[in-house]
């Protein structure tokens, strides 16, 4: 495994600077790296470190919305919450319900195989979306009107809902009693829990920061350790309620750095250089999972459905904007941060298979096909867009 990993790293590193150097996202390079080396490549990563593989991406994960909680101010948060609420559910649920009405034309799918496959394409991926957000803060691109805090609730949110219909729809296909309108009813209810977790540990670790004196490399790994707990009692509790982990702990950093300002923007700098080495795990890691020439098989009906479903989610993007004071461009720039997908097609693309579901295979492939299609186009729309669509906030 050790060996895997310097071949990550080494290469990671070498793959992101090149792509800086040609004006593209190094998180793109890290990606195709990650496709080229992984077992459905030239094969040059061990079993070792591919059967951890889930759990060092979700690690990797955790830290880059560890450090998106630092970055976020409660006067942005109050600007843009009704929005980022809107954001999180109606242009996935546009997209989701889009894809299964038209899987049963161009598929043949019956609607429930269509609802299945719908909600694994309507995730939006925050792996792909969080750390360009934050580069945008760093540089105040779009800040001066909340945007990349906009788009970072949303995007955090998205994926409760996304995972959340495709678990009803499931369950309906394996002939089990479930309501989708109830199961929409129980979302908000994740949501609180996932904040509410995430306010009581934000307050524990501030409690305990003040009372002792504890070295800021020490702070990291508590924190990173608390919220890596999270989101397993996430996965604990999972069959018998639904928690909004991933908001929790973006929630854990935001309330430190609401409290413990100076703290904060310490430790926001410390989890700065932590994803250095995260960042190339993560998307090196997520390119190493996908299968091209599974990919293929989903074909251009699979492609149909993956550009159906993008229109369907632009739509939706652009409803829940109305009524904010965002320009064309700004509006432009959020519909094509919604495109990126891999985090949850990579992590649940698969299931359907496993469990025997009838057109697992196709399913899966264009899962597959969805994370080479719009990773890509989203990393670098979201880089390119970004510079020329908002505007730079000045500081007095």
């Amino acid at each position: 495994m050790a060996t895997s990993l310097a071949i990550i790293l080494l290469l990671g590193l070498l793959f992101n600077d090149i792509f800086q150097k040609i004006k593209m996202p190094g998180l793109l390079g890290m990606l195709i790296l990650g496709v080229l080396i992984g077992p459905y490549g030239l094969n040059l990563l061990g079993p070792e470190i591919m059967s951890i593989s889930s759990d060092l991406r979700k690690i990797a994960l955790i830290i880059i919305l560890l450090r998106a909680g630092f970055g976020i101010n409660r006067e942005d948060l109050n600007k843009v919450g009704k929005t980022a609420l809107k954001l999180s559910c109606i242009p996935g649920l546009i997209e989701g319900f889009l894809i299964a009405l038209v899987s049963t034309k161009v598929l043949g799918f019956s609607f429930i195989q269509g609802g299945i496959l719908g909600f694994i394409l309507a995730a939006v991926s925050p792996a792909v979306v969080v750390p360009q957000m934050l580069d945008f803060m760093k540089r105040r691109l779009g800040t001066n009107k909340g945007i990349p805090t906009l788009i970072l609730a949303g995007a955090s949110i998205d994926d409760v809902f996304a995972i959340t219909i495709f678990s009803t729809f499931l369950a309906l296909y394996s002939g089990k009693n479930a309501n989708i309108a109830i199961n929409l009813l129980g979302i908000p209810i994740s949501i609180i829990l996932g904040i509410s977790l995430g306010v009581i540990i934000g307050i524990i670790l501030i409690v305990l920061f003040k009372n002792y004196h504890i070295r800021d490399s020490k702070k990291v790994l508590i924190i990173l350790g608390t919220a890596i707990i999270l989101t397993t009692l996430e996965n604990i509790l999972k069959n018998k309620i639904q928690i909004a982990a991933l908001l929790g702990v973006m929630t854990i950093g935001f309330i430190i750095v609401e409290k413990l300002p100076d703290v904060g923007r310490r430790l926001a700098l410390k989890f700065d250089k932590i994803w250095v080495f995260a960042e190339i795990l993560l998307f090196v890691l997520v390119g190493a999972q996908v299968n091209v020439s599974v990919a293929l098989n989903g074909g251009v009906k699979g492609i149909i459905i993956i550009v159906l479903g993008l229109i369907g989610r632009s739509i939706g993007v652009l409803i829940s904007l109305i009524g904010t004071e965002l320009n064309f461009n700004e509006r432009l720039f959020c519909v094509i941060s919604y495109i990126p997908k891999a985090t949850v097609q990579a992590a649940i693309g698969a299931v359907p298979l496993s469990l025997g579901v009838n057109g697992g295979e196709l399913i899966l492939a264009i899962a597959v096909l969805s994370i080479i299609i719009t990773a890509p186009l989203g990393a670098i729309g979201i880089s390119k867009s970004g510079e020329k669509l908002l505007t730079v906030e000045l500081i007095d």
